[in-house]
């Protein structure tokens, strides 16, 4: 991080001369902080400047109607059980989330507290959990992990409800420890670990006595240890909440989820000095492990903002495919129906990308960064591309049409074309050579011939698609 002093990495970004607020970085913003954005929403951005669209970002807006439509649509999948159309449901509101934010660190708490439906089963449970997440999302993290500890899909997933008094699980301790609060060794003395295979057996005897009943989950006392139990040096007859307490207590609890919010937020490719984590640890700790005020503290900062934190990321599936759909307008601004992408369509591309929502591999959820890419992925991005933009794959049809988009845009012109969507999904961050090539594809392309039946306005409309096909097949879009 040569250009950026850790004394300076966490005050508030302010545009200068040298560091102007511009289109690259309300198109960083946008990916970061939500789903990718339309031209309209790039544009308003630029000028509204970074203190008001970060505010608008992380306030959003209230839907009730949308609200009152996933309330009714998460008690039918649960009733039905159906997984297909759990992650179609969650896609499709952040597809068309009025809360950015909030959604985009519900898929951060996702892939944190790791949860699969493959051996929960119970589309009920998961959604549950899902909207335990939602409403924690930019709240408390103690109230989160408290709450969290109980939760009927975790229970399941780590075997709470096998834990009695005398027969102990500690799947749900051990990873409360590894990778819920503290993380394996200390942040600032890589030699020593943060707890022994002792505390992980204390503690599990603290999570015991817990069960679900009509779906929810009760504490039966009789099932419960309540013998003395030493917890990292602490003795008491700890119950489960005591636990998560003497974890948060813990020097290396803020210092943990800080790492993992600045791979998320900031990079994965820069390895964050215990001295750089420093400043946001104490503000986490301090504000009683706020998570909003943490979010906002990075969101608004010199260092996310810097070059080095630019396209540091691999997108994941999920924002490669709404990034997409968003920036072609497929969306629905306007409220018209008949552009609206089918959730369900993008929930299947999905799974051949390697993401599916509510199924993640493992306790440790995806790896992500460059395991997001291979031959095979980057191929499946392509042809998702091509059907998005080709208005021939029938999952689609002409939903996201990158021809319409122009005419919408009174977008004509080799050069402007090719400018155009430069700017939409790299926001202009290409090289010379690039662009040029790009407009040397669509003046190549208007002297070949075409079926006889086209018209000139058919064949315009097929290199406008291809044009947007190639761009988002680049390689600096597959970066975040």
């Amino acid at each position: 991080m040569s250009g950026i002093d850790p004394r300076q990495a966490w005050q508030r970004y302010r545009p200068s001369d040298d560091n102007p607020w511009d289109l690259k970085k309300v198109g960083h913003l946008y990916r970061r902080a939500a789903f990718g954005a339309s031209m309209q929403e790039l544009q308003r951005a630029l000028e509204a400047g970074p203190d008001r669209t970060i505010g608008e970002l992380l306030e959003g807006r209230a839907d009730p109607d949308g609200d009152a439509v996933w309330t009714a649509l998460s008690r039918t999948i649960g009733d039905g059980n159906d997984g297909n159309q759990m992650t179609a449901a969650w896609l499709h509101r952040m597809l068309h989330s009025t809360q950015p934010v909030r959604d985009k660190m519900t898929l951060f708490w996702h892939n944190h507290f790791a949860t699969s439906n493959a051996k929960v089963n119970n589309t009920g449970y998961m959604l549950g959990q899902y909207e335990l997440m939602r409403r924690h999302a930019l709240g408390s993290f103690r109230t989160l992990l408290v709450e969290i500890s109980h939760d009927p899909a975790m229970m399941v997933w780590l075997d709470t409800i096998e834990s009695r008094r005398g027969q102990p699980n500690e799947n749900y301790a051990r990873e409360l420890m590894e990778l819920f609060s503290l993380g394996i060794n200390h942040p600032t003395r890589q030699d020593q670990r943060n707890y022994t295979e002792r505390d992980i057996r204390e503690a599990a005897r603290a999570f015991t006595g817990w069960a679900i009943e009509n779906g929810r989950a009760v504490f039966r006392a009789n099932q419960h240890d309540d013998t003395e139990k030493n917890v990292l040096g602490q003795r008491g007859r700890w119950q489960s909440r005591d636990i998560v307490r003497i974890c948060l207590e813990q020097e290396a609890a803020p210092y943990f989820i800080c790492r993992k919010l600045f791979r998320f937020l900031v990079s994965e490719t820069m390895t964050p000095t215990a001295e750089l984590l420093a400043p946001l640890a104490r503000q986490f700790r301090e504000s009683d492990y706020d998570f909003g005020r943490l979010v906002e503290t990075v969101l608004r900062s010199n260092l996310f903002f810097s070059t080095e934190a630019h396209r540091s990321k691999v997108k994941t599936p999920v924002d490669f495919a709404l990034g997409v759909v968003r920036a072609l307008e497929g969306h629905t601004p306007g409220g018209d129906r008949r552009r609206r992408v089918g959730a369900s369509q993008l929930a299947s591309a999905l799974d051949g990308l390697g993401q599916r929502l509510f199924y993640p591999p493992s306790v440790a959820g995806w790896e992500g960064g460059r395991a997001w890419l291979n031959g095979q992925t980057f191929l499946l991005r392509q042809n998702l591309a091509l059907a998005l933009t080709s208005t021939t794959d029938d999952r689609f049809g002409r939903r996201t049409d990158p021809a319409e988009l122009l005419r919408r845009h009174n977008v004509r012109g080799n050069p402007e074309q090719v400018d155009f969507f430069l700017r939409l999904f790299l926001q202009g961050e290409t090289a010379a050579a690039t662009r040029h090539r790009l407009i040397q594809y669509l003046e190549d392309a208007s002297s070949q011939s075409y079926p006889f039946f086209w018209t000139a306005q058919d064949a315009a409309d097929h290199r406008s698609r291809a044009l947007c096909h190639m761009v988002l097949c680049l390689p600096e879009f597959q970066l975040d």
